[in-house]
């Protein structure tokens, strides 16, 4: 069982960066693959991008490549997601996923997730 817990959402103008955190409880933490995802309004849940258990692979969705960064820090049960160059159309709740498979961008692949974060990029 992993409980998740996001923060460091907030509103920002666009070009501007944030960085959000999942901060997990649970000793396997550090073996589940992580996802990050999104729900803009109106919109369905997307994936963002993931990490590998270890750390070592990252994945991230079109938009997000070269803008986000997701890392994690398994000593401390943290997972980040760096954003930069944010857009408007970054508006959205992110969530942190637990238990699927590396890289996967399918919300049924996750067994855990937090209860999300607002990001607002104003224009």
């Amino acid at each position: 069982q992993v409980q998740l817990v996001e923060s460091g959402g907030g509103f920002v103008q666009a070009g501007g960066s944030l960085r959000l955190s999942c901060a997990a409880s649970g000793r396997t933490f550090s073996t589940y693959a992580m996802g990050w995802f999104r729900q803009g309004p109106g919109k369905e849940r997307e994936f963002v991008g993931g990490v590998s258990w270890s750390g070592d692979v990252t994945y991230y969705a079109s938009y997000a490549k070269g803008r986000f960064t997701i890392s994690r820090d398994n000593a401390k049960n943290t997972v980040y997601l760096q954003m930069n160059s944010l857009k408007f159309e970054d508006t959205a709740v992110y969530y942190c996923a637990a238990g699927g498979l590396a890289g996967s961008r399918e919300t049924n692949d996750y067994a855990y997730w937090g209860q999300g974060t607002q990001v607002t990029v104003s224009s």
